[in-house]
């Protein structure tokens, strides 16, 4: 079998191997095999070593993002009157005139902060839940973007909110949200509803969702390759909570000491020095104490700003939560003087 070639051309086996089905099973294997010599043979007589092939791939992956903005839905119905839930579905809930308000300066905020990175030809990429007043939101912020900004969107059902049941009695939520707090607000299942756990679970198929968009650039226009990208998640407080709580592997006391974004509001995952996603890239300490992060996840969220991508943290500073007898260690240690 001739192989065509020219000075731009690069070929791997994979590329030969559709050619099996137009052949017998008996004769199939045979042919692989010859192929595969000639991709080899012509690889190595061109220079493209198995090393080199694999940095040729590497160097073809497309960038990361320059941040993914996690967005919280403006103000809604529901936010400012909990009967609304007792006759609307709670994915028909809309945004009140305030939200609209809201969203539109959400908007300008994020436009505002992408501008400040000085590039001319940035975008943005959105996923959004699919309930009424994320969808509003995301109608009302994209004014900010003119189309050519506008890389694309999605709307992703597991960035919905958490679950409470259908129509909500009233009386009987205040009960529920009461037995929740002494239950433990991760594990408690509302009765026909979800629990955080079970956000959890769906929200980590969105997130492997997620990483494999990112690995293969699948937001980015057919031969882009543009660094400019910026994701921005349109969904709600408690989904975007544990959106955090999966991405940085944070413990259930942990997430449990997080607060709500402000509607309307946003929180930044800026790419660091090493490709990873760090909120210190963009927010300050103070602000992450105050959305309720602990001196161990600023740590960490520290050696995220520096890391490179599949690095593992080895002085994870969650260690001390399980093990209260390192710091007991350390101190002993400093004590004797053989830490500086």
């Amino acid at each position: 079998m001739a192989i065509p070639y020219s000075s731009t051309t690069l070929f791997t086996a994979s590329q030969f191997q559709l050619s099996q089905k137009s052949l017998s099973h008996t004769k199939s294997i045979t042919k692989c095999c010859e192929i595969r010599e000639q991709v080899l043979k012509f690889n190595n007589n061109n220079g493209f070593s198995e090393t080199s092939l694999l940095h040729h791939s590497a160097a073809l992956k497309s960038p990361r993002p320059r941040r993914i903005i996690l967005v919280r839905h403006g103000e809604s119905e529901g936010n400012v009157d909990e009967s609304t839930y007792t006759r609307v579905a709670d994915p028909k809930i809309e945004l009140t005139e305030k939200g609209k308000i809201d969203a539109e300066q959400c908007g300008e905020t994020i436009r505002e902060l992408i501008s400040k990175d000085g590039a001319t030809d940035w975008k943005v990429y959105f996923y959004v839940s699919p309930y009424k007043r994320t969808r509003q939101t995301l109608q009302h912020l994209g004014r900010a973007f003119e189309r050519s900004r506008i890389a694309g969107l999605r709307e992703e059902p597991r960035l919905r909110e958490q679950d409470f049941g259908n129509f909500q009695d009233r009386e009987k939520m205040r009960v529920e949200k009461a037995i929740r707090n002494r239950y433990g607000r991760f594990f408690y299942r509302f009765p026909n509803g979800e629990s955080a756990a079970d956000v959890y679970d769906r929200i980590t198929g969105f997130r492997e969702t997620l990483k494999s968009d990112i690995d293969v650039g699948r937001f980015q226009p057919p031969g882009e390759r543009n660094p400019e990208m910026n994701l921005v998640i349109v969904s709600h407080g408690l989904t975007l909570r544990v959106f955090l709580m999966r991405w940085y592997k944070w413990t259930v006391e942990q997430f449990e000491r997080l607060n709500n974004l402000g509607n309307g509001k946003i929180i930044v995952m800026g790419k660091g020095y090493g490709g990873r996603y760090s909120l210190l890239v963009h927010h300050t300490k103070e602000e992450l104490k105050e959305f309720g992060l602990t001196e161990e996840m600023l740590i960490d969220q520290e050696w995220q700003k520096m890391a490179k991508i599949g690095e593992l943290n080895y002085d994870c500073p969650t260690m001390k939560s399980f093990f209260p007898h390192f710091e007991a260690e350390e101190c002993e240690t400093l004590y004797h003087g053989e830490i500086y």
